[in-house]
């Protein structure tokens, strides 16, 4: 049998997503956007089944329902990811062309001219069909319409689906696609003859569930996914999943479900009983089928809500290679094994019938020998709801779990679809990659146009920061010297503003007030103080050093001659302890006048703070990161339209000293009025105090990475309220850095939205996030010897290739 798909096209007219067959049915079609895979718990699973059970119940009797998912391995095209700097062109070559399998999911809804039982074993849908356009809507069909709309409606009101109706252009695709057998580059003729099924080069095999006797004792929403499952947790998947992405082949997923009247199933049940119970024959095949038909009988009575549904489930499959679809078979059985399902091999005419009746126009063509007889909700078990990861418009490259295919994840929210505040945490113990993996953020946002702060204590972004020689400056502490920042530095009085005096008024608070709570009208006291300096002398150089001497100077008239009572600045106080830091003071050094080099970080877009060297002295790093985030203010704060993410790193000792996490703490206020972010990075959540403060910290971070955690995750799930699924998801990571594809796990939280991904990189985004040990330094000589980390980093490649 040849079919050449012009002479027999099956659609006479297309209306919005609405489809006339050429055999009088009318369909209508949508497509699906379903979860992505390893998303669901069980419970997601039950409630999704739920959905599905509330929306398709009360269609007409006579509707025919067709979900059809379709998988093809295809290669990765890349064109998503940008391809500008060395290290995008490295990432866009590595992952281009690598097989993966891509994933269509459509619903159908036919309503058929013909509505009755079909009789006959094989039904061609080419032959003697009318090609003219149906008669008009009756009232049947203007119902059905509205009802598909309104079940169509409840499901993408409900939990996590979404279905758009297709257009003509997407119509005609997927049928052409279809009936040309996948084959690309050429149309061809559709050959079915009794010992094989070809369609230009791919040859076609089915499988089908395509009667009661093919399923086992039960059926549900959702199976244990033994790849994840361990002893202390259970991972669930969907309960033919095995059947969908996990299946690396090129197949079809059609489960076609036909409603039917309730009452004439009825009688039609009760009079096959009847006719089993008075078989002479009564065998043990007999046996079977009259409990199972008398099992239906029991829930049709028992039920008011059941809806009894003839259903049929086949998987198409094709290949290059005839010879191999033996073999795909035999693992299509081996799924459904596990399943305790038996399937159907049809062959011959058999074949033809399920081949070109799964095509969504003619899915109404399977007789009543094709079809098995069960509950509605026992039919929906058999449904994949969940899909391949799905990659945003913009984000951060991460790879999937499936084939380490690049996902793009906009943690950004420039829309606040997801997530309110952009703020980030990373949890890892020691050596489990915190710094690659936020080396890996940090740079694409920076590449991406964010500017980037990051206060370091371990040299961490060094070769990052050396391959963008002209955007980056290191501003680094040495015991007894100072940053070189000066925060009372104007230019001129102009420089004065009201947001200027703010500044330097919560500086000023904070070093001699720390820790304390501060009445508003000492704030507005100190600022008539400082406003008063910078008047009487409006041409020195400004600085601490010299508004102390002011002070001490003018004690005794200064807060008669601005009105301001004693009660609102206490000077005497204040001269005290800022005595620690000018003169003799202890920490004198660390605001010792000279030029001061805050205009430097204006116009770089990635500035370090390495700290490593105050790491230790409490006091010392408190001031430290006052001064920086002065000169953060008056630089990098100035321009709210720019984006900028502000690192802490490797933080973890000085977390614990309340004047330290209440400085961090300001970020996170202030960074709101900004379009920005900030990240912090801990070996463990316990890092942080169980206090207010880290409290504040952790509700205004909402977006969660987590490397693996040997462990375990306790703490992390209790303090970020995660759910049972997020922590099943994280006691899954497992991390391959052996074999052909090496890769780390990270569980990865944005908003209520969580999943695993994975991070692969090609060796020279690798090489650049090394942060220690012998390659590192390897690769470091080589900057050295050439002066340039992009040529070094491709020495480093090019030697450990050969």
């Amino acid at each position: 049998m040849r079919i050449n798909l012009t002479q027999h096209y099956p659609i006479v007219d297309i209306q919005d997503n609405m489809v006339y067959a050429n055999n009088g049915n009318i369909v209508l079609c949508y497509k699906a956007d379903l979860p992505e895979v390893y998303s669901l718990s069980e419970k997601d699973f039950e409630d999704l089944h739920g959905s599905w059970f509330q929306a398709l119940k009360s269609l007409p009797a006579g509707t025919v329902i067709h979900k059809q998912d379709s998988f093809q391995k295809i290669a990765y095209s890349a064109e998503q990811l940008p391809n500008s700097t060395f290290l995008e062109k490295a990432t866009h070559a590595h992952f281009k062309g690598r097989e993966h399998i891509s994933h269509e999911s459509y619903l159908f809804f036919s309503w058929p001219k013909n509505k009755g039982l079909n009789q006959s074993k094989y039904v061609n849908p080419f032959k003697g069909v009318p090609k003219a356009l149906p008669e008009k809507m009756t009232d049947a069909v203007e119902s059905f319409i509205a009802s598909v709309r309104d079940a169509v409606g409840f499901l993408n009101n409900s939990y996590k689906l979404d279905f758009t109706p297709l257009v003509r252009r997407e119509i005609l695709a997927l049928t052409d696609n279809f009936f040309n057998g996948f084959n690309q580059g050429f149309d061809t003729d559709i050959v079915l003859n009794k010992d094989h099924a070809q369609i230009g080069e791919h040859f076609f095999d089915v499988l089908a569930v395509n009667n009661e006797l093919c399923f086992g004792d039960t059926v549900g929403s959702s199976k244990t996914n033994d790849a994840f499952t361990s002893d202390d947790f259970i991972f669930r998947q969907g309960f033919i999943d095995g059947l969908g992405l996990n299946f690396n082949e090129n197949h079809i997923v059609n489960q076609i479900i036909y409603l039917d009247d309730k009452h004439k199933w009825r009688r039609l049940l009760e009079k096959r009983l009847e006719e089993l119970s008075k078989s002479s024959n009564f065998g043990t095949q007999n046996k079977v089928v009259h409990e199972k038909i008398t099992s239906i009988l029991d829930e049709i009575n028992r039920d008011d809500h059941a809806r009894i549904v003839r259903g049929h489930l086949n998987i198409i499959f094709w290949n290059k290679q005839r010879e191999a679809l033996g073999s795909i078979a035999s693992r299509i059985k081996t799924e459904f094994k596990e399943l305790d399902i038996v399937p159907y091999y049809p062959k011959g005419e058999e074949r033809k019938n399920y081949l070109l009746n799964s095509f969504c126009c003619f899915s109404s063509n399977f007789s009543d020998e094709d079809l098995y007889v069960t509950d509605l909700k026992h039919a929906l078990c058999l449904l994949i709801n969940n899909t391949n990861y799905k990659s945003d418009a913009t984000g951060i490259i991460f790879n999937d779990r499936q084939h380490n295919i690049p996902v793009l994840k906009d943690v950004w929210d420039e829309k606040k679809k997801r997530i309110k505040a952009r703020n980030f945490a990373i949890f890892a113990p020691t050596g489990e990659g915190k710094s690659f993996l936020a080396n890996n953020i940090l740079r694409q946002y920076f590449e991406s146009g964010v500017r980037l702060v990051i206060i370091d204590l371990g040299g961490s972004y060094t070769k990052f920061a050396k391959l963008y020689p002209d955007q980056y400056i290191t501003l680094r502490y040495e015991q007894g010297k100072n940053l070189g920042i000066n925060p009372f530095y104007i230019n001129s009085l102009h420089d004065l503003s009201p947001e200027r005096l703010e500044d330097l008024t919560v500086f000023l608070l904070e070093l001699f007030a720390s820790g304390l709570k501060v009445a508003k009208a000492q704030e507005v006291a100190l600022k008539k103080i400082l406003q008063h300096y910078y008047k009487s002398y409006p041409n020195s150089t400004h600085s601490l050093n010299g508004f102390y001497n002011f002070v001490k100077d003018h004690k005794k008239s200064l807060l008669q001659n601005l009105g301001i009572d004693n009660s609102y600045f206490n000077t005497t106080n204040f001269l005290h302890i800022m005595s620690e830091y000018v003169g003799d003071g202890l920490y004198s050094f660390l605001f010792e006048v000279s030029e001061d080099q805050s205009y430097k970080i204006e116009d770089k877009r990635l500035i370090v703070f390495e700290l490593d060297e105050v790491k230790d002295n409490k006091e010392v790093l408190s001031v430290m990161l006052k001064l920086i985030k002065s000169a953060i203010q008056r630089t990098i704060w100035r321009n709210r339209a720019e984006k900028g993410i502000i690192l802490f790193d490797e933080f973890a000792k000085q977390l614990k000293f309340n004047n330290v996490l209440e400085s961090v703490e300001f970020y996170y206020q202030a960074i709101r009025k900004q379009n920005g972010a900030i990240g912090i990075i801990l070996q463990s959540i316990n890092q942080l105090p169980s206090n207010s403060t880290s409290a504040s910290i952790l509700e205004n971070t909402q977006v969660i990475y987590s490397l693996r955690n040997e462990k375990g995750y306790d703490e992390l799930v209790k303090r970020l309220h995660l759910s049972s699924h997020d922590l099943n998801q994280l006691k899954s990571i497992k991390n391959d850095l052996k074999g052909q594809r090496k890769y780390t796990e990270i569980f990865i939280k944005i908003g209520k939205e969580s999943n695993i991904f994975r991070l692969e990189v090609p060796p020279e985004v690798y090489a650049a996030y090394l942060t220690d040990g012998a390659e590192n330094q390897e690769i470091m000589n080589l900057f050295q010897e050439m002066g340039s980390m992009e040529m070094a980093i491709q020495e480093f490649v090019k030697q450990k290739i050969k």
